[in-house]
């Protein structure tokens, strides 16, 4: 059934279209945290292991949330493998190594151009695409990256 929200379909299928392209973002990058947590090996083992599933317990919830938007705008989100890896701004990157340097690296590195692209993008969701709704939403997500961007990189000085 069509959402009457006060945006007009076009918009609201440009507005899902993006949305989906940060779900796959998100998933990706859940992912990549799961596999830093099953994996990472070293100094400190312990610490980083519980560090890593603090973290993938935030993101499987954005992506919760990100794909209840879409739904929200009466849209589907995209729900396989496939498709995250179609829409995903962000790689499959796997350098080889197990210890937390070079996890804590990469997931920073995907957090970091992940804040990148909402920022790049907020201000057309509510000019061009009338969503002050998903401008806002986006506000506040690039919040929580910005503070698990801070966690990763605190432990990088």
């Amino acid at each position: 059934m069509e959402a009457k929200i006060g945006i007009n379909a076009e918009n609201l299928a440009a507005v899902a279209h993006s949305l989906s392209t940060i779900l796959a973002d998100e998933y990706v990058l859940y992912t990549k945290t799961r596999k830093a947590h099953w994996n990472v090996e070293g100094p400190y083992f312990y610490n980083k292991h519980k560090f890593f599933e603090e973290q993938y317990t935030k993101l499987e919830e954005i992506v919760d949330e990100v794909a209840e938007r879409i739904r929200k705008l009466g849209h589907y989100a995209p729900a396989s493998l496939k498709q995250f890896l179609e829409l995903t701004h962000l790689t499959e990157d796997d350098r080889g190594k197990n210890d937390a340097l070079t996890y804590i690296e990469i997931l920073l590195a995907d957090h970091e151009s992940i804040l990148i692209h909402l920022r790049e993008n907020i201000n057309n969701y509510v000019s061009a695409l009338k969503d002050a709704g998903t401008s806002d939403y986006i506000t506040g997500l690039m919040e929580k990256h910005e503070t698990m961007a801070w966690m990763l990189r605190a432990h990088l000085s």
